[in-house]
């Protein structure tokens, strides 16, 4: 089981929790669209460190945005399972040809 695995299935667990107890019972317990407007935080606080070329900073915003996208997923009873099933399927796919196949 991968560090992602376990923190999925931690946040998983804190779904229904008082949201005293945890931060991310807290998050959950506001919604899906809080969710995902805190994901969309920071990954802006992400970008604008990879931009001020800060490493020790952008490993930090890093963690926090894929912690907020598997909150966020979790919100929407997306399995980080079923994410990681459409990243394999994708491998060995160019990306040109795999955007292409998707209209966009």
């Amino acid at each position: 089981m991968s560090i992602l695995d376990e923190l999925y299935a931690t946040i998983e667990a804190r779904k229904g929790a008082d949201p005293d107890s945890s931060w991310t019972a807290k998050l959950l317990s506001k919604g899906p669209e809080k969710c995902a407007e805190k994901f969309g935080e920071e990954a802006v606080e992400a970008i604008i460190e990879a931009v001020r070329n800060d490493p020790q900073k952008l490993k930090s915003e890093a963690a926090d945005v894929l912690y907020h996208l598997l909150v966020m997923l979790a919100a929407r009873d997306v399995p980080l399972a079923d994410v990681l099933a459409e990243l394999s399927r994708r491998q060995g796919t160019s990306g040109l040809t795999e955007k292409a196949s998707r209209g966009q």
